[in-house]
């Protein structure tokens, strides 16, 4: 019979937090390993690679947890990491925790435009980033954003020469035993902010513990991961469904947690193949190339559990089986940062049938426990409710629609959805009108064409179907080089500004 991982209140009935089950796991098992860096990590930050055992993470997250406290951030007050995913990242989402903080997370492509609309919506006292990432300079990014924040009083940094008025933080592992945080935990108050875009708009959407435990264990249970599993994510953790999927599945577990920054597959394959990691956490479609290819099945692959994210929950049903017979692929359908819910391949490698209604983790078994449920509306789209859901995040803002609108326990996602009569299975056929996603990026489509009309005149923005990523920016103007500096100047991300490459040499 498999149970929950670690359930989500103590004994006396008090509700854990994500560093709650941290601290259990560095009380069991202080000298096990907990956090391993991407091996190229050099090449992304000027950084070597690194990995941290349970002892020395806990002093790592202890150290900067004091240099927030120290810095005059009350508990309560939020703060905003962008970076990689490198061990970095994990670190300081713990610290600010432990610090009673609340976490605002911004995708790592963002740039001073999305970045200044984000700080602002919700208030941050605080930015944390890094000097470089790749070839960009983040310090100068982070700072740039920070000053057209006006409630930003801090701003931190990692790495090597950081631009002045920046803060420096490091990963220290020692000198940190017996620190206390002056913020008593409390799960059910917020913890991390994510952002999302629905038609009404660009939304600040926070979660607390529980909601987060919740996505956590839906995952966990519905793969069937083994305690002390040994995660590989190349999901960054900047999104509800990149955090649980890495992070939280990992305090779960109490295992290990490898980092791969996206995408370099050569680089993934050679963390697949040398290291023993029993579980790999990717993008649902990429999942699939590497069963197709083989690389799952050499003989030196310790993979036993593959979780592979959709983005495109529309596109589940019509993908491949599943090739690779010694592991289980794992099905997580995503909404934006509304939720997601799991479901495990069948043993023929075919997708799983969604049906309406309750839905457990692991299906079907019996000591399966309820995670939330599914609904059809008499839109025909696809709705969620449930314990991970934040429904009050994406009820109508204005006084005027939510005196109309009657109050429902349910959130619509917009994916056009029906019940095929024969079978009782949801259909999901379409992703929301007027939404385009890139990736993990979502924009309105409307707003395409405003950053292009900013342009020359005739200059066009579009999105066009991707097997990948669900669609891909394409653009046109006279002088595809000019627009390329003209939105790089207004502060637009390289998902719109690459959308204007130079395409005579055939690329």
């Amino acid at each position: 019979m498999q149970t929950a991982p670690s359930s989500a209140a103590t004994s006396s009935g008090t509700a854990l937090t994500l560093d709650d089950l941290f601290r259990r796991t560095v009380l069991r098992q202080p000298d096990a390993i907990a956090l391993i860096d991407p091996p190229n990590k050099q090449r992304v930050t000027g950084d070597m690679p690194q990995q941290l055992t349970f002892a020395q993470a806990d002093q790592a997250i202890s150290g900067i947890a004091a240099r927030f406290v120290e810095a005059g951030l009350p508990p309560g007050s939020i703060i905003a990491v962008q970076m990689p995913n490198t061990i970095e990242f994990v670190v300081t989402v713990m610290a600010a925790l432990r610090a009673g903080l609340v976490v605002a997370l911004l995708p790592q492509l963002w740039r001073q435009s999305e970045l200044t609309i984000a700080l602002n919506r919700v208030g941050a006292r605080a930015i944390a980033g890094m000097s470089r990432i790749e070839v960009v300079d983040h310090g100068e990014l982070t700072l740039h954003a920070a000053a057209e924040a006006f409630s930003i009083r801090q701003v931190f940094g990692f790495g090597k020469d950081l631009p002045e008025g920046m803060t420096p933080l490091e990963i220290a592992t020692s000198g940190m035993n017996g620190w206390l945080s002056p913020a008593l935990p409390d799960a059910r108050r917020p913890a991390i902010i994510s952002f999302d875009v629905t038609p009404d708009g660009f939304r600040a959407i926070p979660r607390n513990h529980l909601q987060l435990i919740s996505g956590g264990i839906s995952i966990f249970l519905e793969a069937g991961l083994p305690q002390g599993a040994r995660l590989l994510s190349s999901i960054a953790p900047a999104s509800f469904a990149g955090f649980t999927s890495s992070v939280v599945t990992w305090l779960l577990s109490g295992g290990s947690l490898a980092l791969h920054h996206p995408a370099d597959l050569q680089v993934l394959e050679q963390q697949i193949i040398d290291d023993h990691h029993d579980t790999l956490i990717v993008p649902g479609p990429l999942a699939l190339r590497l069963a197709e290819s083989g690389t799952l099945a050499r003989p030196q692959v310790a993979i036993r559990h593959v979780i592979g994210l959709w983005r495109t929950p529309d596109r589940v049903t019509a993908s491949n089986d599943w090739q690779d017979t010694g592991t289980t692929l794992t099905d997580i359908y995503l909404f934006g940062e509304i939720g997601l819910f799991g479901a495990r391949r069948s043993p023929d490698g075919s997708t799983a049938p969604i049906t309406p209604g309750p839905f457990a983790a692991p299906r079907g078994a019996a000591s399966s426990k309820t995670i939330g449920e599914i609904i059809v509306t008499p839109k025909a789209t696809l709705a969620l409710r449930g314990a991970m859901v934040p429904v009050a995040a994406y009820r109508a803002s204005s006084e005027g629609s939510l005196a109309e609108t009657p109050v429902v326990d349910y959130v619509d996602t917009g994916y056009a959805a029906h019940v095929d009569r024969a079978t009782g299975a949801i259909g999901i056929t379409a992703p929301p009108v007027g939404i385009v996603g890139v990736g993990g990026y979502r924009f309105l489509s409307q707003d395409l064409d405003a950053w292009a009309k900013r342009l020359t005149a005739g200059a066009m923005l579009t999105a066009l179907p991707d097997q990948l990523n669900g669609f891909r920016l394409a653009g046109r103007a006279g002088d595809n080089s000019r627009a390329r500096e003209a939105l790089g100047e207004l502060g637009l991300n390289p998902l719109m500004v690459d959308a204007f490459r130079d395409r005579s040499s055939g690329t």
